[in-house]
């Protein structure tokens, strides 16, 4: 917002990747929740406040008001079997039966009490497809027949800001009609050189074992005429996308070297193959930070988007900001999904 700050909190908040991109966007958090130890350290040490615990233990009615609700929420299976909230909304709310034992459901119990003006939830992109698109169609009908928001949705590529292929879905919502656009992609794509460091200590350079197993595992699953295997990268590349699981092997993302095994990443490595600052600091082991990094967002693609969000807060209630929907529109990429929804195409 060039005028005026805004406020946002911070749900499912891993180690603030979305707070740092909100905040360059002119935000101010206030309030943010993470259940990890091990990331809340890292997100205490870097934001100078220790996030609350559990979401699904937090009443939605004591976090404090906000204009922007920002939740990177894990997708787990929609069970209608699944933990019991009936005490919390009950029964007679759509989004309540069907998405009952997930973690968006506690995104839609505290959009429904605080109301803010906009949201941003991210996501893998499997999502769409999750449960033969059952899932996501249940999270459009809560925000859009259920809320009220009017939704955006885009699967994005981190690649054209960071050296690493890395799609994810971004959903966007306001409570007012308001003109919104995401982000364009940069022009060229950053290399994997641009962050690499220059000393690496020898316990990143894989072991022979390691090596040859991962080889041996390659070429077993390669004539099976599976895609199985390690992903080896030179500084002139962009890497695979980072998991959670970089810290048993590295096999997604390994350096080639000039003479020897290939290395993996290092945690700061990861840290700036995410986008996050060089003043970001690393407090952790290198294990947990190698998961806290495979499950973090990349902060310049939160930023760029945020900064957006924030132009279309700044046009609530003026004149002629108002969106005119159109069944489809192929040639800009958008098409409406349900009453109020606008999906875009992968660029």
């Amino acid at each position: 917002m060039a005028g005026k700050k805004f406020t946002f909190i911070d749900l499912f908040a891993g180690i603030g990747g979305m707070r740092l991109g909100f905040e360059a966007a002119g935000g101010k958090c206030a309030f943010s929740s993470e259940w990890d130890n091990s990331a809340q350290k890292t997100y205490e040490a870097n934001f100078g406040e220790m996030p609350a615990g559990d979401i699904t233990k937090i009443e939605a009615a004591g976090i404090p008001d906000h204009d922007v609700l920002v939740a990177g929420f894990p997708c787990q299976p929609f069970s209608l079997a699944g933990i019991s909230k009936k005490n919390s909304l009950g029964r007679q709310n759509g989004f309540a039966d069907e998405t009952q034992g997930t973690l968006f459901f506690d995104v839609a119990r505290i959009l429904k009490e605080k109301k803010p003006k906009a949201f941003l939830l991210e996501n893998v992109k499997n999502l769409v497809n999750h449960d033969k698109g059952k899932t996501f169609a249940v999270i459009l009908k809560t925000l859009t027949d259920e809320l009220g928001y009017t939704i955006y949705a885009k699967v994005l590529d981190a690649r054209y800001w960071v050296p690493q292929h890395r799609e994810r879905i971004f959903i966007v919502g306001f409570r007012e009609k308001t003109r919104f656009r995401f982000p364009s992609y940069p022009d060229q794509k950053p290399l994997l050189h641009e962050i690499m460091e220059k000393n690496v200590g020898g316990k990143y350079i894989l072991t022979d074992h390691l090596w040859e197993y991962l080889v041996n595992y390659a070429k077993k699953h390669r004539e099976k005429g599976n895609g199985f295997g390690f992903g080896i990268v030179t500084p002139g590349d962009q890497t695979r996308t980072l998991s959670a699981r970089y810290h048993k092997d590295g096999s997604e993302i390994l350096i080639k070297r000039s003479d020897g095994n290939p290395r993996r990443l290092t945690p700061r490595e990861c840290a700036r193959l995410m986008g996050f600052p060089e003043s970001f600091r690393i407090v952790v082991a290198d294990t947990p930070a190698y998961r806290q990094f495979g499950n973090a967002v990349v902060v310049p693609v939160v930023e760029a988007i945020a900064k957006n969000m924030a132009n279309s807060l700044e046009q609530f209630g003026k004149e002629g900001n108002t969106i005119t929907y159109s069944p489809i529109d192929s040639e800009n990429g958008l098409c409406r999904f349900g009453r109020q929804m606008i999906i875009e195409a992968t660029a």
